[in-house]
């Protein structure tokens, strides 16, 4: 049985299905609803063939029909309440279910790191975390309730009809079949389509963003103009996909209107003989002008649940083709470790070294095989390292392995439990928004003062003493309106107002102008006078200076000869 239940997982129908199981209620809630609301229909359409008969055949005074009248008011007004709960019901579910998918794809894209989702372009991910999960409600707001009255209303009507004429209720059994059939055919292309359209605008988003991060570099080796073209063309692919797919969803549309409006005029044509005499085969000879009317009424609600079903049949297409990709999201593989996992739930309040143990640990990539190690080392706490060697030998995955972004194919790392980490490189991750907003990324409560007392240790007072909103001074995407140096000071006013025991740094001054690299190691110093654990990865000779401890790696391992103490330099 749960080898069973793993498969159905497995599948993009599955999956959904297993989003489903939180919200069942509101499901049910929303069918039973529907069904309320179908119920009053028939009712309804019941009250108006019984008024139009005893006006028509019975001559009766309309006086003595006020509480008919009264009753159909009262119906109508139930069936609008019950119509609203349904809608209300079925919003309500795939809301809940779009944020619980959305926190789990964010937790996991979390625990997967940076260094897992380094292939997959930052547009395109959001794209999925907007479009695809939105592409989820149609779904269970409206097809799920829709699939429960499907098999509730037609039965009852059906049942209904028998009871009045059973040759009319052969008809419309005979043409109900067909609505399913063209479903599941158009259903088949459609959830084809919309997997497709789905990698088209990731691959868009992408696009279009690359394109406006490289403007200045696009115009100035004058290719601006054939960049326009590039994103045009892939924006009209996207729209002919697009069309492809709303092309489908009105072409299936169409022909189940036109097999459910056969079978309702032929049911019409059936009746309006009978009443008139031609017909006398069967139970023709016994139709009243209630029973036709009333047969005639309930025919389009008969059909009404299968074709508003397969109105919706495109929001499962859509939900298949979006769930397709989240499965995909869902499996990359998580890179934690152990101390990542434990450190996450405390809080460090001050500022204190944190140990670090590497036991013959190696780590390895699809496409290159060992980049690092075996390896093992260990730092004390407030010791500084300073990583040293040629590119790629392996400096930025030993960060990587002790910041907890990658796990050792073999081999243990070891952090001090409850150990938060700061993280600094020569692209610092910076926001659109103020000076404090970009601060307040590492620490959401700090109050101006401690903004202030920050940016005095990485240097940055004066800067932000000479703008004329101060901490309020508003930045662009990826810090536009900083220089290098002052995007870089800012990112390590952002490590000393985290207090984390363990600050890893990987080329802190690269890119950087003289006057930069000297501000910037002068900061260093202090975070190192803190006492705090810091491991750097470096060719900077001030910051070899500056470490307890220089390592050398070559080919990821430790160079025999490249470990030398502060005292020996």
């Amino acid at each position: 049985m749960r080898a069973t239940r793993k498969s159905d997982i497995s599948t993009p129908r599955g999956w959904l299905g297993a989003q489903s199981q939180d919200v069942k209620g509101w499901l049910v809630l929303a069918a039973g609803l529907g069904i309320l609301a179908g119920l009053m229909t028939m009712l309804q359409m019941g009250a108006l063939a019984w008024i139009i008969a005893q006006l028509i055949s019975a001559d009766t005074p309309l006086v003595q029909l006020n509480g008919v009248f009264v009753l159909l008011l009262v119906v109508i007004a139930v069936r609008a309440l019950a119509q609203w709960g349904q809608e209300s019901a079925g919003v309500e579910a795939s809301l809940r279910v779009r944020s619980k998918v959305r926190a789990l794809l964010l937790d996991h894209l979390a625990a997967v790191g940076p260094v897992g989702l380094a292939g997959r372009h930052t547009a395109g991910l959001g794209g999925q975390l907007i479009e695809q999960v939105e592409a989820l409600d149609g779904y269970y707001a409206r097809f799920l309730p829709q699939m429960r009255l499907v098999l509730v209303l037609p039965l009852v009507i059906l049942a209904l009809v028998l009871w009045l004429d059973w040759l009319a209720a052969i008809f419309l059994l005979l043409s109900a079949p067909l609505i399913p059939l063209f479903m599941a055919l158009v259903g088949m292309g459609a959830e084809r389509l919309n997997q497709q359209q789905f990698i088209a605008v990731t691959r868009l988003a992408g696009h279009f963003l690359d394109r406006v991060r490289g403007l200045t570099t696009l115009q100035l080796f004058n290719r601006a103009d054939a960049s326009i073209d590039e994103v045009f063309s892939a924006a009209d692919d996207y729209r002919r996909r697009s069309m492809r797919t709303l092309k489908l969803a009105f072409l299936s549309s169409a022909v189940l209107e036109f097999f459910a409006s056969v079978a309702i005029a032929v049911i019409a044509i059936y009746i309006g003989f009978g009443l008139l005499g031609y017909i006398s085969y069967g139970p023709a000879s016994e139709l009243t002008l209630f029973s036709g009317l009333l047969i005639l009424l309930l025919a389009p609600e008969f059909f009404q649940p299968l074709r508003t079903l397969a109105q919706h049949y495109h929001d499962r297409a859509a939900a298949l083709g979006a769930a397709d990709g989240l499965m995909k999201m869902l499996e990359l593989p998580i890179s934690t470790t152990k101390h990542e996992q434990e450190h996450e739930q405390v809080s460090v309040t001050k500022a204190s070294g944190a140990r670090v143990h590497i036991t013959e640990a190696s780590v390895s990539y699809p496409q290159r095989g060992v980049v690092l190690g075996p390896i093992t080392l260990s730092i004390a706490s407030g010791e500084c390292v300073a990583l040293v060697g040629p590119s790629g030998s392996g400096k930025s995955t030993l960060l990587q392995l002790l910041a907890g972004f990658i796990k050792p194919e073999q081999g243990d790392v070891e952090v001090d439990p409850y150990t938060q980490i700061a993280w600094m490189d020569q692209r610092p991750w910076l926001v659109q928004g103020s000076l404090a907003d970009n601060l307040r990324l590492a620490a959401p409560e700090a109050s101006d003062a401690q903004l202030l007392e920050a940016v005095a240790q990485a240097d940055l007072e004066e800067l932000v003493s000479a703008l004329p909103k101060g901490l309020t001074t508003h930045l662009g995407e990826r810090g536009l309106g900083l220089s290098g140096g002052q995007a870089q000071r800012l990112a390590l006013a952002r490590v000393f107002l985290s207090k984390a025991p363990l600050v890893l740094l990987d080329e802190p001054t690269a890119s950087l102008d003289a006057d930069s690299e000297t501000q910037v190691v002068t900061s260093l110093k202090r975070l190192v006078a803190q006492g705090r654990t810091v491991v750097i990865a470096t060719h900077h000779p001030a910051l070899m200076a500056l470490a307890d401890r220089v390592l050398r790696l070559e080919r990821g391992t430790f160079s025999q000869h490249g470990t030398l103490s502060n005292e020996t330099r």
